[in-house]
């Protein structure tokens, strides 16, 4: 099969995001969990060295002031705004997925109005989002509904609140028709909640141009934050004046060192804060995003398709017929960056591989999981991986 292997070196020297690889701390593993743990941009360490050492060692409490920790959450939320087609001023960073699921959830049920009563939630969604949706629809005296994305269109009613759902699905890498069901869920009178963590720094996500009301999204996948990074909320401009956080902390207030026992919220994305910003791992974001200078997403979407594509293609060369099925989509329009093989044996198949240099991983039980980050995986990488799977699944 060597024609995959001039191939896929054709393609890496023609690759205009190639240069990029330089950028991040790797090494000859394959290394295809992006979609769980972005790769360590080499740069980063240098700046959090500078803000162990100067910022909090030297300048200490000033650097709240000094070197900008007060307002990161909301200048890093200006450095990702353009990631996912948004205008500065909508997104905020801080407090994990979860709790920003939370906080959008409730808030949206919130500018819903009286008389909607039912929370949609993707039936395929990632287990906390559902947790969570359920837990906002108990104090809020509402009721979840869980329905495929698919489905609805055909399930938004009068008494629809809103709509929580995935932009890619995180175990098949379905790709959810964002444009059309938020305009579905508009016309129903609902609004429309999206979680971006595996969307976000692979695609496009267009918020603002297809009118999504909230979003949610995690930072340390394709953002390429570190483990455990802040994730983000979005809230439209639009419902900024009317959005009623249910946690709201002191750094969402209007004017949060006068310490006042009433609460009176801040204008703008800064109502999505809640308490002390976590700051070294903001900060190591921040800096992570500077991989992000000149790199448009479309050229980024555009690799990711023919990165999945070629792998497919060598999937199907490589591996014994009957071996393997994919769960993702073949149409481009449906994918997300990723490509989910149904494999028996999946968890010593993919033990297997990692112990071969192709690192990706398992969900249970049955899916192996292959993310493919455009601005450090390369062709070669999708060939090796492959060529290796089949190997791995000959033995």
């Amino acid at each position: 099969m060597s024609d995959f292997k001039e191939r896929a070196e054709a393609l890496d020297t023609a690759d205009g995001l190639a240069a990029l690889r330089e950028l991040f701390t790797l090494d000859d593993t394959v290394y295809l969990d992006g979609n769980s743990l972005g790769a360590l941009p080499r740069h980063v360490p240098a700046r959090m060295q500078d803000v162990l050492t100067r910022e909090w060692g030297a300048l200490r409490i000033r650097s709240w002031d000094e070197s900008g920790w007060w307002t990161a959450p909301e200048r890093i939320g200006d450095r990702i705004a353009p990631l996912v087609g948004a205008a500065p001023g909508q997104i905020v960073v801080g407090d994990s997925t979860s709790v920003n699921v939370f906080k959008a959830v409730v808030a949206a049920t919130r500018l819903a109005g009286d008389g909607r009563d039912e929370i949609l939630v993707d039936a395929t969604t990632f287990p906390t989002d559902g947790y969570i949706a359920g837990s906002a629809a108990r104090m809020t005296g509402h009721r979840v509904v869980p329905v495929a994305p698919s489905d609805v269109p055909a399930a938004l009613g009068p008494r629809t609140a809103a709509v929580l759902l995935n932009h890619v699905d995180y175990r098949t890498g379905r790709l959810h028709d964002l444009p059309g069901l938020t305009a579905a869920a508009h016309a129903a009178g609902a609004l429309a909640v999206w979680d971006l963590c595996h969307s976000a720094g692979a695609l496009p996500v267009g918020l603002d141009a297809h009118g999504v009301d909230l979003a949610v999204g995690c930072t340390y996948k394709y953002l390429n934050g570190g483990p455990g990074s802040p994730a983000y909320l979005y809230v439209a401009e639009r419902h900024q004046e009317a959005f009623d956080s249910p946690l709201p902390g002191w750094t969402s207030h209007a004017d949060p060192f006068a310490m006042t026992p009433g609460y009176a919220p801040a204008e703008g994305s800064v109502r999505g804060r809640v308490g002390t910003p976590d700051i070294l791992s903001m900060l190591a974001l921040e800096s992570a995003l500077d991989v992000w200078d000149g790199v448009a997403v479309e050229a980024v979407r555009a690799k990711s398709l023919a990165l999945t594509d070629f792998f497919l293609e060598c999937v199907a060369a490589y591996v014994p017929e009957g071996r393997v099925t994919s769960v993702t989509p073949g149409s481009p329009a449906e994918r997300g960056s990723q490509v989910s093989l149904r494999c028996d044996g999946a968890g010593d198949v993919m033990r297997v591989l990692i112990e071969r240099g192709v690192v990706g991983d398992l969900r249970r039980p049955d899916i192996l999981r292959f993310g493919f980050t455009p601005l450090y995986v390369g062709f070669a990488d999708a060939e090796r991986a492959a060529r290796i799977l089949g190997e791995v699944l000959a033995a």
